[in-house]
């Protein structure tokens, strides 16, 4: 093994020497800290996500594959499945509402400025294998979490933003990497088997935008989920890969990415750790992030001129293609399709003065008066706006009143929920409680948001599940 990771590889064994070897004393204060905000996001999105129909076609899948039903799925309390099949359920639950937490490029020319979505794959993971692997203490399991992150969020960094452009869904593919380097830490893999997990990774690790707007879409990350952990298991029981699969010859950076910048964040791992910089965003809304600085921009209109929808006229966002073109639906006729109109995001805040979990539903959606408000907005491609960078989330919003009055207003950069204008640890509370309104009691919302912030003193991380499945 020592040969076959020193031969071509960089990256791989960089990854690898990482994830193997952090322990718990390793990590910051300012970074653990980050890291129970995005598993209190993460378990919170889970657990809002279970109500979707996507979930109940996953039940039914899984009650008729027949795998051996060892491990607990969050917010199923009904069923067991494989850690393998645990961890496809939590990943798309995690993301079927599309309202997890967003890594921050570090580097310049990415779209928008970000990269994955970095919490729920490694999240998935540990959650599934925590089930079924004795002795995983609230420290390991926080370890295993934050390596998890670290070696997706790296692999994000280093690969060519042509990755993304060109249409594969990062989330799904580069989310792979990162819930293979969670499941193998916790696992307790040395540095060969890593790195071989992180090979297994490479053959696995899929997702194209061509499923945005459809139940494929967080299918991607449910399949990042359950393939890392496979990976990991394989490896476990002496399944063999290439140790050399991230930047070696024929390696997942010059196949899926047209090749990269490896030397961006080789001898980088934790060195800082990405979810202290440049950081993550914790999404207000369930959508793309690259969506909220007009949904807030709309709702500062609404609230600063005293308007009401009756009063809306016409209301035109200007923005450049990095918007425009994924956020691809004229009007949304469904709640998966409404996560890529604009029309429909920006009706939801006329009509409500919100966009969560009350308002994604096919009802909401569908109604008369938000079908009838998407008809009366518009999007219009601004050459200013472009010319500001690709990287920028910039828009301005243009509102006709019935009584004619014609009201405008710039995005603000620093959007709501980034590491510049970030949420506070108490609306992350009080996000978690809105997901999980009529899943969980309060008391016992109360007792998952306590266990998580005092983690490391846990003596079982299965006790997760037993405070949120109950």
């Amino acid at each position: 093994m020592k040969d076959a990771l020193t031969d071509t590889s960089h990256l791989t064994e960089d990854a690898a020497k990482f994830a193997s070897s952090i322990a718990f004393s390793d990590i910051p204060e300012d970074t653990l800290h980050i890291a129970k905000r995005c598993m209190i996001d993460g378990l919170g999105v889970m657990l809002a996500g279970t109500e979707q129909e996507a979930m109940e076609v996953a039940d039914r899948y899984l009650t008729t594959t027949g795998a051996k039903p060892v491990a607990r799925l969050v917010g199923n309390q009904t069923l067991k499945a494989s850690p393998q099949q645990a961890a496809f359920w939590n990943g798309l639950a995690g993301h079927v509402m599309d309202w997890d937490d967003t890594q921050v490029a570090e580097g310049p020319n990415r779209p928008y400025g970000l990269l994955t979505h970095p919490t729920v794959p490694p999240l998935s993971a540990v959650l599934a294998l925590a089930e079924v692997s004795e002795g995983v203490s609230g420290k390991e399991f926080l370890t295993s979490f934050v390596a998890g992150v670290e070696v997706e969020s790296k692999i994000a960094e280093a690969i060519n933003p042509d990755h993304y452009n060109l249409g594969f869904h990062t989330s799904g593919t580069i989310g792979t990497f990162g819930s293979a380097a969670a499941a193998a830490r916790l696992l307790g893999l040395d540095l060969g088997q890593t790195a071989q997990a992180l090979g297994g990774a490479a053959s696995m690790a899929a997702g194209i935008r061509a499923n945005f707007g459809t139940m494929g879409k967080p299918m991607h990350v449910a399949r990042s989920s359950e393939n890392g952990v496979t990976s990991a298991l394989l490896v476990s029981e002496g399944f063999t890969f290439n140790a050399a699969a991230l930047d070696g010859k024929w390696g997942y950076l010059s196949v899926a990415g047209r090749g990269g910048e490896p030397e961006l964040v080789q001898g980088r791992f934790g060195n800082p750790f990405s979810l202290s910089e440049p950081g993550v965003s914790i999404k207000p809304y369930p959508c793309g992030v690259l969506t909220h600085p007009s949904m807030d921009t709309m709702k500062a209109l609404m609230v600063e001129h005293n308007l009401r929808p009756e009063d809306i006229e016409k209301v035109t966002l200007f923005a450049s293609n990095n918007i425009l073109h994924p956020i691809r639906f004229r009007v949304a006729k469904t709640e998966l399709e409404g996560k890529f109109c604009m029309a429909f995001l920006l009706s939801s805040i006329i009509l409500t003065g919100r966009a969560g979990k009350a308002e994604f539903t096919d009802a909401f959606v569908q109604s008369p008066d938000c079908q009838a408000m998407q008809l009366r907005v518009e999007t219009q491609y601004d050459p200013d706006i472009a010319a500001m960078g690709h990287d920028k989330i910039l828009s301005r919003i243009e509102v006709v009143t019935k009584s004619g009055q014609v009201l405008k207003k710039f995005s603000d950069d620093r959007y709501r929920g980034g590491p510049n204008n970030p949420l506070s640890d108490a609306e992350v509370e009080q996000k978690f409680m809105d997901c999980v309104a009529g899943i969980l009691p309060n008391e016992r919302a109360r007792q998952v948001l306590d266990m998580i912030w005092s983690l490391e003193d846990v003596e079982s991380a299965a006790s997760i599940l037993d405070c949120v499945n109950g």
